[in-house]
């Protein structure tokens, strides 16, 4: 018995009744020979950390665009945020903690850009609307590894498809990242906020701090126990009713006060702007796309719209900007 077949059976032996076990998973589209060492759901997550979209992240906002500040999230920083209490979760509850953690690292790999201005600035252009959850199962199944992709298993690209709110992950590790997102994202969107002098912690309403806390740090300790204890040993990955209700309540609160206060989206026209002109440029300019896109044309049939977009939403905020420079504002000239 090698050491994957070791943790499959300790899997088996440790692990909930309702854990997502390696050796049922579903498998992949293409078949390959199992790793002597690791388990299928190991070999999807590392897969993930090492492709190029993963490292773009860095680049790539949360909410705030372009910071003057090292501490500001971005979504690289999300996704680990994300990643940390999805772990702690499944561990918990003695799901599939290598799945989890999988989902959780690819779930944004196909965020585009200035983060959601940039991803409504694309679905307006594209004629085949633009979604970054369904993107980021386009970069793991296409995109990555010129046209290969990283042939995940299908559990892990439906918990990728289904982090969404609307989403029904098939997987109760699905629902766990399905869930930290959303813990991560307000929590740490509220630490970014008061950062930045947009509220402060005092400007929560009570309604929803007597219930949650009062701190970043009490608030994910309450959301994060309020899970385990009603979703241990069941078959689904619930909060209660007071503790959802509090927390879609200061979600409420932060799309009023944050995702769309004028301060902190001042520069979201010109991002808008700056992708549609981009996309209006590469469309109308296609050869200059990178050799590697115009060959996703060539060989798998893809439409130039769907190639354009591709390449622009794999860009970081930085990349962006340098394009529109290079292509729209005027250099010296030199001898």
């Amino acid at each position: 018995m090698n050491i994957r077949e070791k943790q499959e059976q300790r899997e088996k032996e440790n692990l909930s009744q309702y854990a997502a076990f390696s050796i049922d998973s579903k498998g992949r589209d293409r078949y390959e020979e199992p790793c002597d060492v690791r388990t299928i759901y190991q070999r999807d997550r590392d897969r993930i950390l090492h492709c190029k979209s993963f490292r773009r992240l860095k680049h790539k906002t949360q909410v705030f665009l372009s910071p003057e500040g090292d501490h500001y999230r971005t979504r690289l920083v999300h996704t680990l945020e994300v990643s940390q209490i999805a772990r702690s979760l499944a561990r918990a509850l003695r799901l599939n903690e290598d799945l989890t953690e999988a989902i959780a690292l690819g779930h944004d790999l196909g965020h585009t850009p200035f983060g959601h201005a940039g991803e409504r600035a694309l679905n307006e252009v594209c004629p085949y609307g633009f979604a970054h959850y369904i993107q980021s199962v386009r970069v793991v199944e296409v995109l990555e590894k010129d046209g290969k992709g990283l042939n995940l298993t299908k559990e892990v690209r439906d918990g990728i498809l289904n982090h969404r709110t609307t989403g029904n992950p098939s997987t109760l590790e699905g629902k766990i990242v399905r869930l930290a997102d959303k813990i991560a994202y307000i929590n740490h969107d509220i630490d970014d906020a008061i950062r930045a002098n947009i509220f402060k912690e005092t400007d929560i309403p009570k309604m929803y701090s007597d219930v949650l806390g009062n701190s970043t740090k009490s608030r994910l300790n309450t959301l994060i126990n309020d899970i385990i204890k009603m979703s241990e040993d069941k078959p689904d990955v619930i909060m209660s009713a007071d503790i959802e209700a509090a927390m879609s309540g200061l979600r409420k609160f932060m799309f009023e006060h944050l995702y769309t206060n004028p301060t902190a989206k001042s520069e979201e026209v010109k991002a808008h702007k700056l992708l549609i002109e981009l996309y209006n440029y590469y469309m109308d300019n296609v050869n200059v796309l990178p050799e590697s896109y115009l060959q996703f044309m060539e060989e798998h049939n893809e439409t130039k719209e769907r190639i354009v977009c591709d390449y622009i939403a794999g860009m970081s905020d930085q990349y962006a900007v340098a394009k529109f420079d290079e292509i729209f504002i005027p250099m010296s000239w030199k001898v």
